[in-house]
């Protein structure tokens, strides 16, 4: 879950490029030597003028100038690049530093970080180091907004839709920053997608990203999962082991389904928020803890407050940015776009060749309510894929409930589609979203013989959800009756 991709692996490989500033040729050529040797690019000018044409050829990750030069100085050169708007993080020298000197630079003029003559090698080079990674990131994150602005995509999150237009807004914002991100969304809606997109817009992108679902979780079990355990701490513990929080060191933690975690340790859970520290079970040392943290759930968070099982104070402590994501029902320009990008990513992972969809399958997938949401559509298009495996899936790839062309006599609520294929369900027009939630329960529980285990995967919906889902059927029923 803490690789790093392979585009973004190339740029964090390859050499930083280093422009050096110095009007002495006796400096720029020891500086040069100094930045080759350890395994960068250099490219050496005498003024500001002479690096300013260095950079249309040569483009630098880091400047390291000098101030005082004959022709254009440092001063003039700074403002040059800080008007251009592309500056890239620039190491100011200078053998007549003082405190007006250096917050002019640096914070007037934009520099990356001053030092004062006679250089110490060691102190340069991390410096050097520090800022090309720095650039990097930087023209990574530009690479990404481009995607945002040309393809309606950012990262691997899709959609053409104003909502989702909003959202790709909303996350350029959050992304850079240090703050909590709440989201929200129904089960299958891509929450998960919206917190690896975060992770990627955010310094942290190098360290690890790492998701925990809070309902798949014995209650048992869940602290020692986030906090980690010392050996013999309970029973079965035979060695020390790192929760999440440790293992995200650096990067960015979910908690998916953050309320149905234990009120007990949603307590553990803020003081962690409050002060970035972890004490592992059975430990007796606290230790820091640099990680981001993402929470996710399908529920109303207001509603989960009023009912316990969210603590308000936790709440307000997560809510800084809050990620809405509405349904695929709510924002049905967002199916094709996403529909073409999983067409891709399954045609790989089968070793298919589908071009696309016809036109009848286009308005079928429209005419479609989706209470699965995006993965409920990858279902159907994964299965079209594969049944196609070349060329344009048709209507006879599809599943049956969703081959019925408008005008066709509806079926009854949740009965089953036909004789011919009897894993499928089919709902009348008019169905609520409830109803046909109810029935593609029941029906699924009925195919799993009623094994709520498997039902609940199939689903895609934990097993606790499940047996909720159950109850409240159960309690309606006794109050109608």
């Amino acid at each position: 879950m803490g690789e790093t991709p392979p585009g973004r692996a190339n740029l964090l490989n390859r050499q930083i490029r280093v422009l050096l500033v110095d009007d002495e040729a006796s400096q720029r050529s020891g500086m040069a030597a100094m930045v080759e040797a350890w395994g960068m690019q250099a490219e050496t000018a005498a003024d500001g003028n002479e690096a300013l044409l260095k950079l249309s050829s040569f483009p630098a990750d880091v400047i390291v100038t000098d101030l005082n030069m004959p022709g254009l100085d440092g001063f003039g050169f700074l403002e040059r690049l800080r008007d251009s708007g592309d500056m890239p993080p620039t190491i100011v020298l200078t053998a007549f530093g003082n405190i007006d000197t250096a917050v002019r630079t640096v914070h007037e003029l934009g520099a990356y970080w001053f030092l004062e003559k006679p250089l110490q090698p060691a102190t340069l080079e991390a410096l050097i180091r520090r800022a090309g990674t720095h650039a990097v990131l930087r023209a990574e994150n530009r690479n990404l907004e481009r995607q945002l602005s040309y393809k309606g995509s950012l990262g691997e999150l899709v959609g053409a839709s104003p909502q989702m237009q909003e959202i790709f807004a909303l996350l350029q914002q959050a992304g850079p920053s240090k703050a909590c991100v709440l989201i929200t969304g129904e089960s299958g809606t891509g929450k998960e997608l919206v917190a690896r997109t975060v992770h990627a817009l955010s310094p942290r992108r190098m360290g690890p990203f790492i998701a925990i679902n809070c309902a798949a979780l014995p209650e048992t079990l869940i602290e020692s999962e986030l906090f980690g355990h010392e050996k013999g701490s309970f029973t079965g513990a035979s060695e020390r082991r790192a929760g999440c929080f440790e293992i995200a060191q650096h990067g960015t933690l979910l908690l998916d389904e953050i309320g149905e975690m234990p009120m007990q340790t949603q307590a553990k859970l803020l003081r962690i928020l409050e002060d970035s520290k972890v004490r592992r079970l059975g430990g007796r040392a606290e230790f820091e803890v640099d990680v981001r943290l993402v929470a996710a759930t399908n529920k109303a968070p207001e509603e989960a407050v009023r009912g316990g099982h969210l603590r308000e104070d936790l709440f307000y402590r997560l809510n800084v940015f809050h990620i809405h994501i509405p349904p695929l029902r709510e924002r049905k320009a967002d199916i094709g776009p996403i529909g073409e990008t999983l067409i891709g990513s399954l045609n790989r992972k089968h070793e298919c060749k589908v071009a696309g969809i016809s036109q009848e399958v286009a308005e079928a997938l429209e005419r479609h309510n989706w209470p699965g949401n995006v993965r409920e559509l990858r279902n159907v298009l994964e299965r079209g894929v594969i049944l196609a495996g070349e060329g344009t899936i048709e209507l006879k790839h599809l599943p049956t409930f969703l081959q019925a062309r408008p005008g066709a006599p509806p079926a009854a609520t949740a009965v089953r589609a036909a004789d011919s294929d009897p894993g499928s369900v089919r709902f009348a027009v008019g169905t609520t979203v409830e109803e046909a939630e109810k029935g593609l329960i029941l029906r699924t529980l009925e195919h799993t013989k009623n094994n709520k285990t498997r039902a609940a995967e199939i689903l895609g919906i934990s097993l606790k959800t499940l047996h909720n889902k159950l109850k409240e059927y159960g309690a309606k029923e006794d109050a109608g009756s």
